[in-house]
Protein backbone atom coordinates (compact mmCIF):
# COMPACT_ATOMS: atom_id res chain seq x y z
CA UNK A 1 0.00 0.00 0.00
CA UNK A 2 1.37 3.14 -0.77
CA UNK A 3 1.86 5.60 1.55
CA UNK A 4 -0.53 8.98 1.75
CA UNK A 5 1.08 12.24 0.01
CA UNK A 6 3.01 14.66 2.51
CA UNK A 7 2.50 18.42 2.02
CA UNK A 8 5.81 20.27 2.46
CA UNK A 9 6.08 22.70 4.89
CA UNK A 10 5.23 26.23 4.43
CA UNK A 11 8.05 28.46 3.93
CA UNK A 12 7.53 30.57 7.15
CA UNK A 13 7.38 34.04 5.30
CA UNK A 14 4.62 32.91 3.14
CA UNK A 15 2.98 31.42 5.79
CA UNK A 16 3.07 34.74 7.91
CA UNK A 17 1.46 36.75 4.43
CA UNK A 18 -1.28 34.12 4.79
CA UNK A 19 -1.97 34.56 8.86
CA UNK A 20 -1.63 38.81 8.22
CA UNK A 21 -4.54 38.32 5.31
CA UNK A 22 -6.17 35.71 7.39
CA UNK A 23 -6.24 38.70 10.70
CA UNK A 24 -7.39 41.56 8.25
CA UNK A 25 -10.58 39.26 7.06
CA UNK A 26 -11.04 38.58 10.53
CA UNK A 27 -10.91 42.09 11.96
CA UNK A 28 -13.04 43.56 8.86
CA UNK A 29 -15.78 40.83 8.91
CA UNK A 30 -16.24 41.49 12.95
CA UNK A 31 -15.91 45.29 12.76
CA UNK A 32 -17.34 46.07 9.70
CA UNK A 33 -14.71 48.31 9.12
CA UNK A 34 -11.11 47.48 6.62
CA UNK A 35 -7.83 48.93 7.85
CA UNK A 36 -4.30 48.09 8.79
CA UNK A 37 -1.03 46.61 7.56
CA UNK A 38 -0.84 43.20 8.75
CA UNK A 39 2.87 43.07 10.88
CA UNK A 40 4.69 40.27 11.61
CA UNK A 41 3.66 38.15 14.86
CA UNK A 42 5.43 34.55 16.39
CA UNK A 43 3.29 32.35 15.61
CA UNK A 44 0.56 34.43 14.28
CA UNK A 45 -0.08 37.78 12.91
CA UNK A 46 -1.15 41.66 14.20
CA UNK A 47 -2.45 44.66 13.30
CA UNK A 48 -2.82 48.18 14.89
CA UNK A 49 -5.60 49.80 14.05
CA UNK A 50 -7.63 53.03 15.96
CA UNK A 51 -9.49 50.60 17.38
CA UNK A 52 -6.67 48.78 18.73
CA UNK A 53 -4.14 46.53 18.59
CA UNK A 54 -5.44 42.55 17.07
CA UNK A 55 -3.03 40.09 17.37
CA UNK A 56 -3.79 36.23 15.43
CA UNK A 57 -2.67 33.32 17.29
CA UNK A 58 -2.07 29.98 16.02
CA UNK A 59 0.80 28.50 18.09
CA UNK A 60 0.82 28.02 21.81
CA UNK A 61 -1.95 29.11 23.45
CA UNK A 62 -0.51 29.13 26.34
CA UNK A 63 1.61 32.02 25.86
CA UNK A 64 -0.51 34.24 23.75
CA UNK A 65 -2.10 36.73 25.96
CA UNK A 66 1.53 37.71 27.24
CA UNK A 67 3.08 37.72 23.66
CA UNK A 68 0.09 40.04 22.45
CA UNK A 69 0.48 41.87 25.66
CA UNK A 70 4.14 42.91 25.29
CA UNK A 71 3.91 43.07 21.35
CA UNK A 72 1.28 46.28 21.84
CA UNK A 73 2.84 47.55 24.83
CA UNK A 74 6.06 48.16 22.24
CA UNK A 75 4.03 50.08 19.90
CA UNK A 76 1.38 51.86 22.38
CA UNK A 77 -1.74 50.06 21.63
CA UNK A 78 -4.88 49.62 23.17
CA UNK A 79 -7.13 47.83 23.64
CA UNK A 80 -5.66 44.63 22.85
CA UNK A 81 -7.68 41.68 21.23
CA UNK A 82 -6.21 38.02 21.28
CA UNK A 83 -7.67 36.05 18.73
CA UNK A 84 -7.13 32.33 19.40
CA UNK A 85 -6.93 29.42 17.21
CA UNK A 86 -8.32 26.28 18.95
CA UNK A 87 -8.49 26.16 23.08
CA UNK A 88 -9.19 30.05 24.10
CA UNK A 89 -10.02 28.60 27.99
CA UNK A 90 -6.17 29.31 28.87
CA UNK A 91 -5.94 32.74 26.97
CA UNK A 92 -9.48 33.67 28.30
CA UNK A 93 -8.23 33.01 31.97
CA UNK A 94 -5.20 34.75 31.60
CA UNK A 95 -6.56 37.78 30.49
CA UNK A 96 -8.64 38.18 33.54
CA UNK A 97 -5.61 38.52 35.68
CA UNK A 98 -4.89 41.55 34.47
CA UNK A 99 -6.02 45.32 35.56
CA UNK A 100 -6.64 46.11 31.75
CA UNK A 101 -7.29 42.76 30.17
CA UNK A 102 -6.99 42.05 26.44
CA UNK A 103 -10.41 40.94 24.47
CA UNK A 104 -9.87 37.21 23.66
CA UNK A 105 -11.66 35.85 20.98
CA UNK A 106 -12.28 32.25 19.55
CA UNK A 107 -12.08 31.90 15.62
CA UNK A 108 -14.64 30.16 14.93
CA UNK A 109 -14.34 30.10 10.82
CA UNK A 110 -14.47 33.56 10.02
CA UNK A 111 -16.82 34.68 12.53
CA UNK A 112 -15.17 35.94 16.20
CA UNK A 113 -17.11 34.48 19.90
CA UNK A 114 -15.75 35.58 23.20
CA UNK A 115 -13.57 33.83 24.96
CA UNK A 116 -14.41 31.58 28.28
CA UNK A 117 -11.86 31.36 30.68
CA UNK A 118 -11.17 27.62 31.69
CA UNK A 119 -11.04 26.69 35.02
CA UNK A 120 -7.37 25.55 36.65
CA UNK A 121 -7.10 22.12 36.97
CA UNK A 122 -8.09 20.03 40.09
CA UNK A 123 -4.77 17.88 40.86
CA UNK A 124 -5.62 14.44 40.96
CA UNK A 125 -4.07 12.46 43.90
CA UNK A 126 -1.02 9.77 43.25
CA UNK A 127 -2.03 6.33 42.63
CA UNK A 128 -1.90 4.97 46.50
CA UNK A 129 -0.15 1.37 44.95
CA UNK A 130 2.14 4.20 43.09
CA UNK A 131 3.02 6.28 46.37
CA UNK A 132 4.24 3.12 47.47
CA UNK A 133 7.56 3.71 45.95
CA UNK A 134 8.58 7.07 47.66
CA UNK A 135 10.96 4.95 49.55
CA UNK A 136 13.05 3.45 46.51
CA UNK A 137 13.04 6.99 45.00
CA UNK A 138 14.75 8.07 47.98
CA UNK A 139 17.07 4.87 48.74
CA UNK A 140 18.38 5.19 44.85
CA UNK A 141 19.33 9.37 45.64
CA UNK A 142 16.36 11.33 44.17
CA UNK A 143 13.76 13.67 45.31
CA UNK A 144 9.77 12.43 45.32
CA UNK A 145 7.70 14.94 43.67
CA UNK A 146 3.68 14.51 43.18
CA UNK A 147 2.33 16.82 40.13
CA UNK A 148 -1.07 16.39 38.89
CA UNK A 149 -1.01 12.55 39.65
CA UNK A 150 2.24 12.01 38.66
CA UNK A 151 5.17 10.29 41.14
CA UNK A 152 8.53 10.93 40.12
CA UNK A 153 12.11 11.83 40.78
CA UNK A 154 14.43 14.57 40.62
CA UNK A 155 17.99 14.97 40.87
CA UNK A 156 19.22 18.97 40.79
CA UNK A 157 15.46 19.63 39.65
CA UNK A 158 15.36 16.91 36.92
CA UNK A 159 13.04 13.99 36.47
CA UNK A 160 15.44 10.49 36.32
CA UNK A 161 12.45 8.33 37.14
CA UNK A 162 9.11 7.99 37.47
CA UNK A 163 6.58 4.99 39.10
CA UNK A 164 3.86 4.05 36.42
CA UNK A 165 2.22 0.04 36.62
CA UNK A 166 3.21 -2.09 34.57
CA UNK A 167 1.25 -2.09 31.36
CA UNK A 168 1.02 -6.05 31.12
CA UNK A 169 0.84 -6.92 34.96
CA UNK A 170 -0.66 -3.36 36.37
CA UNK A 171 2.10 -3.51 39.38
CA UNK A 172 3.74 -0.47 40.12
CA UNK A 173 7.44 -0.89 39.20
CA UNK A 174 9.87 2.24 39.06
CA UNK A 175 10.82 3.23 35.88
CA UNK A 176 14.55 4.94 35.12
CA UNK A 177 15.09 7.66 32.74
CA UNK A 178 15.10 10.85 31.85
CA UNK A 179 11.88 11.26 29.99
CA UNK A 180 9.49 8.34 28.31
CA UNK A 181 11.72 7.69 25.68
CA UNK A 182 14.93 7.58 27.79
CA UNK A 183 12.89 5.12 30.21
CA UNK A 184 11.94 2.65 27.77
CA UNK A 185 15.45 2.31 26.22
CA UNK A 186 17.02 2.15 30.05
CA UNK A 187 14.45 -0.52 30.62
CA UNK A 188 15.27 -2.54 27.21
CA UNK A 189 19.25 -2.32 27.99
CA UNK A 190 18.73 -2.76 31.72
CA UNK A 191 15.72 -4.49 32.83
CA UNK A 192 17.59 -7.19 35.05
CA UNK A 193 18.88 -4.55 37.18
CA UNK A 194 17.65 -3.57 40.40
CA UNK A 195 15.61 0.04 40.43
CA UNK A 196 17.16 1.47 42.96
CA UNK A 197 20.75 0.37 41.48
CA UNK A 198 20.17 1.52 38.43
CA UNK A 199 18.53 4.81 39.79
CA UNK A 200 21.25 5.18 42.12
CA UNK A 201 23.83 5.03 39.03
CA UNK A 202 21.56 7.53 37.23
CA UNK A 203 21.54 9.78 40.16
CA UNK A 204 25.10 9.82 40.05
CA UNK A 205 25.52 10.79 36.27
CA UNK A 206 23.17 13.64 36.37
CA UNK A 207 24.20 15.13 39.48
CA UNK A 208 27.69 15.44 38.03
CA UNK A 209 26.49 17.12 35.07
CA UNK A 210 23.90 19.29 36.65
CA UNK A 211 26.01 20.81 39.26
CA UNK A 212 29.12 21.70 36.85
CA UNK A 213 27.86 25.83 36.46
CA UNK A 214 29.92 25.35 33.16
CA UNK A 215 28.84 21.90 31.50
CA UNK A 216 27.26 22.24 27.86
CA UNK A 217 25.84 18.95 28.52
CA UNK A 218 22.18 18.36 27.06
CA UNK A 219 21.35 17.44 30.53
CA UNK A 220 22.44 20.50 32.20
CA UNK A 221 20.09 22.71 30.03
CA UNK A 222 16.77 20.43 30.78
CA UNK A 223 14.51 21.46 33.08
CA UNK A 224 16.86 24.69 33.29
CA UNK A 225 14.02 26.41 35.53
CA UNK A 226 13.86 23.25 38.07
CA UNK A 227 17.46 23.80 38.58
CA UNK A 228 17.83 27.57 39.58
CA UNK A 229 14.10 26.27 41.55
CA UNK A 230 16.41 23.83 43.00
CA UNK A 231 19.59 25.76 43.67
CA UNK A 232 17.11 28.89 45.66
CA UNK A 233 15.28 25.81 47.61
CA UNK A 234 18.49 25.33 48.82
CA UNK A 235 19.74 29.25 49.22
CA UNK A 236 16.75 30.86 50.08
CA UNK A 237 18.54 33.85 51.62
CA UNK A 238 20.01 34.63 47.89
CA UNK A 239 16.63 36.25 47.15
CA UNK A 240 15.64 37.64 50.59
CA UNK A 241 13.64 34.84 51.87
CA UNK A 242 13.32 32.83 54.81
CA UNK A 243 12.36 29.88 53.45
CA UNK A 244 11.36 28.30 50.06
CA UNK A 245 9.98 24.56 48.91
CA UNK A 246 8.91 23.42 45.58
CA UNK A 247 4.82 23.33 44.91
CA UNK A 248 2.47 21.92 42.64
CA UNK A 249 2.57 23.38 39.07
CA UNK A 250 -0.95 25.43 38.65
CA UNK A 251 -1.50 23.02 35.06
CA UNK A 252 0.77 20.08 34.89
CA UNK A 253 3.60 19.86 32.10
CA UNK A 254 3.18 17.84 28.74
CA UNK A 255 7.19 16.69 28.47
CA UNK A 256 10.26 17.20 29.85
CA UNK A 257 12.19 18.64 26.38
CA UNK A 258 10.11 21.87 26.10
CA UNK A 259 10.59 25.01 28.63
CA UNK A 260 7.86 25.23 31.23
CA UNK A 261 8.20 27.99 34.31
CA UNK A 262 7.65 26.14 37.63
CA UNK A 263 6.13 27.09 41.19
CA UNK A 264 7.68 27.43 44.56
CA UNK A 265 5.80 28.88 47.71
CA UNK A 266 8.12 30.07 50.84
CA UNK A 267 8.04 33.15 53.12
CA UNK A 268 9.73 35.90 54.03
CA UNK A 269 11.32 36.82 57.42
CA UNK A 270 8.53 38.34 58.58
CA UNK A 271 6.22 35.65 58.09
CA UNK A 272 4.62 36.55 54.82
CA UNK A 273 3.60 34.16 52.44
CA UNK A 274 5.34 34.09 49.31
CA UNK A 275 4.23 31.95 45.76
CA UNK A 276 6.93 32.39 43.10
CA UNK A 277 7.23 31.69 39.54
CA UNK A 278 10.41 30.68 38.69
CA UNK A 279 11.37 30.59 34.37
CA UNK A 280 14.85 30.85 32.25
CA UNK A 281 14.97 32.82 28.72
CA UNK A 282 13.09 35.30 28.35
CA UNK A 283 9.35 34.08 28.59
CA UNK A 284 7.03 36.44 29.37
CA UNK A 285 4.80 33.75 29.60
CA UNK A 286 5.75 33.14 33.35
CA UNK A 287 4.16 36.12 34.07
CA UNK A 288 0.00 34.83 33.74
CA UNK A 289 1.60 32.02 34.94
CA UNK A 290 2.43 33.61 38.39
CA UNK A 291 -0.94 34.55 38.58
CA UNK A 292 -2.34 31.06 37.78
CA UNK A 293 -0.11 29.84 40.58
CA UNK A 294 -1.22 32.23 43.51
CA UNK A 295 -4.77 31.46 42.41
CA UNK A 296 -4.38 27.59 42.82
CA UNK A 297 -3.01 28.82 46.21
CA UNK A 298 -5.99 30.70 47.32
CA UNK A 299 -4.38 33.90 46.33
CA UNK A 300 -4.63 36.28 49.47
CA UNK A 301 -4.09 40.18 49.84
CA UNK A 302 -0.85 39.89 52.07
CA UNK A 303 0.77 37.30 49.61
CA UNK A 304 4.06 38.45 48.31
CA UNK A 305 3.70 37.72 44.27
CA UNK A 306 7.17 36.47 42.72
CA UNK A 307 8.84 36.56 39.23
CA UNK A 308 11.65 34.65 39.18
CA UNK A 309 14.66 34.51 36.47
CA UNK A 310 18.25 34.50 35.78
CA UNK A 311 19.87 38.35 35.57
CA UNK A 312 19.98 37.74 31.91
CA UNK A 313 16.55 37.46 31.08
CA UNK A 314 15.20 40.06 33.41
CA UNK A 315 14.07 42.16 30.31
CA UNK A 316 12.51 45.42 31.33
CA UNK A 317 8.91 44.19 29.43
CA UNK A 318 8.79 41.56 31.95
CA UNK A 319 8.44 43.78 34.75
CA UNK A 320 5.62 46.24 33.21
CA UNK A 321 4.23 43.07 32.27
CA UNK A 322 3.72 42.19 36.02
CA UNK A 323 2.94 45.34 37.07
CA UNK A 324 0.09 45.12 35.35
CA UNK A 325 -1.30 41.94 36.91
CA UNK A 326 -4.50 43.00 39.53
CA UNK A 327 -2.15 41.01 41.79
CA UNK A 328 1.02 42.50 41.34
CA UNK A 329 4.29 40.37 41.02
CA UNK A 330 8.03 41.59 41.63
CA UNK A 331 10.60 40.55 38.74
CA UNK A 332 13.65 39.30 40.85
CA UNK A 333 16.96 39.02 39.21
CA UNK A 334 18.83 36.33 40.27
CA UNK A 335 22.49 34.93 39.17
CA UNK A 336 22.61 31.49 37.59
Amino acid sequence: MAEPARLPPVDPERRSRLLGAKLAALVRDHTGIAGGEPLPFPGGAALVRPDGAWVLVEDHPDRAVAAALAWADRRGASPVHVLVEGDDGVPARHAAWFTEPPLVWRVDGRALHPGRAALLPEPPPVDPGLAELRPLIVEGGADPVEEHGVLAGEVLGLEVCRAVRDPVSGKPRLEVGVGAHDREAFQLLHGDVPAVDALAGVVERVVAVRSDADSRHPLRRLAAERLLRWQLVQQPEAIGLAALAPTVPPTPRSNLKDPVPCAAVGAVRDGRQVVAAIATGIDVRVVPYAADALAAHGGGEGVRLLVIVPERDAHPALARLAGRLAHPAEVVPVAF
